[in-house]
């Protein structure tokens, strides 16, 4: 971490216990959780009993913060042996802390996926932690591990945003506390640029956008999380896989098809019942029999390669297979379509030998580039590692995951011209990953398509080929996702484009407007040339409604439609046209006027090359 990241970190770490110091003043009995440094700020989770505290609240909240501020308290550091830490809790009626506390002197840890959830918060004869930190400015005293600047003068601007309910350690069964929100900078200037960045994002949310475009909806019936696509939303999906699956042809990827659900034995053998079973969606048959809705695609896959014997002259094979996938998150994570339950995946595999990984996984990164280039976005690789200091949590032997991570360093130094610095417990848990982020409109960046490889399957299901000796030979796999899942996808798109889709991809491309919802010249001319704008492959719709021109344009743009056409008599009688072309699209700022035909020759063109920019 840079010496600039350690610092800010600091101040907003720093800015969470001034947040618990305010709190604590104004309600003396609040009884405290968690309060960690997060992306542009900070949280804390916080429990005031039968007062809570509501963004009413923040006002007030905030003017403490200042005071607290301008007292300039020295952040002090202080350490308490296990119990004597134990006995300040107790004597604070602090329970949230002394359930922390419990699991440090038991296990060395407060990470509640750590420890055996019977254990958590349970008390130990023996310890694993002989003393504890803390950290004390005024009359508030915290159990931290730091670090803080020196001082709360040393705290720059900040800004309570939000309240929401948090269970206790994630635990649905834990009490609910409040979790207050809040963005630190070390100025005011970057705390105002944040704040209107924030306003742009409200703008561009993509549950707003897909509304306003009619592209998907969500039913209290169906369920939280289950998105349902209209007809315009659903053109957005399939345009997206249309694209990918070209790419993948190209490359000699063969489409397969799966079932939805499947006996739990799968992810038994291939480890994911283990580490995932409580997060899937369970089926018992009638006759007893237990079912699960599949959270991922690699498992079926593998049962496809092994349903044959393999030569060495049949690798690479290679899968691909756009579905859906089924995940229990919980509903208070739930968010649009960037945290679903229902999750379509471009899912692919390649089973191959170890020599054919650089090239297999350089043709991935090669599609991942293109799809991510004609929506004019930028994506950066990142290497996703497993934990050294964890390989409990990782399957397979030492000697594959040092082969395969070597394998995706050497892969992307070579590609980059530069050695990429891995993340460290971010692999999965069947192998490294080269993981892409992939930067917004507004400078957010969101992980998006992946490139995994695996010997850790290959090996749970005996994969393998007959080589040139004649011999078994274990065989490896590659998981590859060039837009992920589509809901985060589209969710991404709509906010980095505020819903101005590329032509190729629009829902709909062109819009035809008559003048007049009366005049027959009009209405039958806009009809034929709709007619022979679908004949060259392009989504056209014709508003000859009785409303006035204006009107219908604000309801051309409010959808985002990429080029619209007013028809009065002079169009009719020239055959020539001015189409209105989106902003965004526009090269130039000169008007555009041509005949019919060229002019839906050029829509048609430009649709096929996929270009970002109008043609005309």
């Amino acid at each position: 971490m840079s010496a600039e990241k350690d610092k800010i970190e600091a101040m907003r770490h720093s800015t969470a216990h001034v947040l618990a110091s305010a709190v604590q003043r104004l309600w003396p009995e609040a009884k405290f959780g968690v309060g960690p440094v997060i992306e542009h700020g900070f949280y804390y989770d916080i429990d005031t009993g039968d007062k809570p505290i509501s963004e009413e609240h923040f006002k007030k909240i905030e003017k403490e913060m200042r005071k607290i501020v301008n007292e300039d308290q020295v952040f002090e550091h202080s350490t308490k042996s296990i119990e004597e830490a134990i006995a300040w809790a107790k004597n604070n009626n602090q329970n949230y802390k002394l359930e922390l506390l419990n699991d440090l002197k038991r296990q060395g840890t407060t990470s509640a996926s750590d420890i055996d959830p019977s254990q958590l918060g349970a008390e130990s004869e023996g310890s694993a932690i002989e003393e504890v930190g803390f950290y004390t400015n005024g009359g508030f005293t915290d159990l931290c591990r730091g670090p803080h600047v020196t001082s709360t003068g040393q705290i720059g601007a900040f800004k309570l945003m939000k309240v929401a309910g948090a269970y206790w350690r994630g635990k649905e069964d834990n009490p609910q506390m409040q979790r207050l929100y809040g963005v630190a900078f070390e100025t005011k200037e970057e705390l105002k640029e944040h704040l209107q960045m924030l306003e742009e994002a409200k703008a561009r949310d993509h549950r707003k956008i897909g509304k306003d475009m009619d592209l998907f909806v969500f039913s209290d019936l169906v369920g939280p999380g289950l998105p349902l696509w209209t007809p315009r939303g659903t053109v957005i999906r399939r345009e997206i896989d249309r694209f990918i699956n070209e790419m993948r042809e190209e490359h000699g990827y063969s489409p397969v098809e799966i079932p939805h659900i499947t006996k739990k034995d799968l992810y038994e053998k291939s480890g994911h019942w283990s580490k995932f079973g409580d997060e899937l969606f369970s089926i018992a048959t009638r006759e007893g029999h237990e079912f699960v809705m599949k959270p991922m695609n690699c498992p079926h896959h593998t049962q496809i390669y092994a349903s044959t014997k393999r030569s060495y002259r049949d690798l690479p094979i290679r899968y691909s297979d756009t579905t859906m996938v089924y995940r229990d998150e919980q509903t208070g994570e739930l968010s649009g379509l960037s945290r679903v339950r229902s999750i379509t995946q471009d899912d692919a595999h390649v089973f191959c030998r170890r020599p054919d990984i650089a090239v297999e996984a350089n043709r991935i990164w090669d599609m991942i580039e293109t799809l991510y280039g004609s929506i004019g976005m930028d994506v950066t690789p990142e290497l996703s590692f497993m934990d050294p200091e964890h390989p409990e949590n990782y399957g397979g032997d030492t000697e594959s995951w040092e082969f395969a991570q070597k394998t995706l360093a050497d892969l992307s130094n070579e590609r980059l011209g530069q050695k990429l610095e891995a993340t460290l417990g971010e692999a999965a848990f069947y192998g490294p990953k080269i993981d892409f982020q992939a930067r917004d409109a507004l400078g957010r960046t969101h992980q998006v398509a992946t490139i995994q490889l695996d010997l850790v399957q290959p090996q749970n299901f005996d994969l393998s080929c007959i080589n040139e000796q004649g011999e078994d030979e274990r065989i490896v796999m590659i998981h590859a996702a060039i837009a992920g899942s589509l809901e985060r996808f589209i969710s991404v798109l709509l906010e980095h484009t505020a819903g101005r889709l590329p032509t190729w991809m629009a829902p709909e491309q062109l819009r035809l407007i008559t003048v007049s919802g009366e005049d027959k010249d009009m209405i039958d001319y806009a009809h034929d040339l709709a007619t022979e704008a679908r004949s060259m492959g392009i989504r056209v719709h014709v508003d000859d409604s009785a409303e006035s021109v204006g009107k219908k344009i604000r309801e051309s743009s409010k959808q985002k439609v990429p080029y619209i056409v007013v028809i009065g008599e002079q169009e009719v009688s020239t055959n020539q046209l001015s189409p209105r072309i989106r902003e965004d699209l526009m090269v130039g700022d000169k008007e555009v006027s041509m005949a019919a035909d060229n002019f839906l020759q050029s829509l048609s063109n430009e649709i096929k090359s996929r270009t970002l920019k109008s043609s005309m």
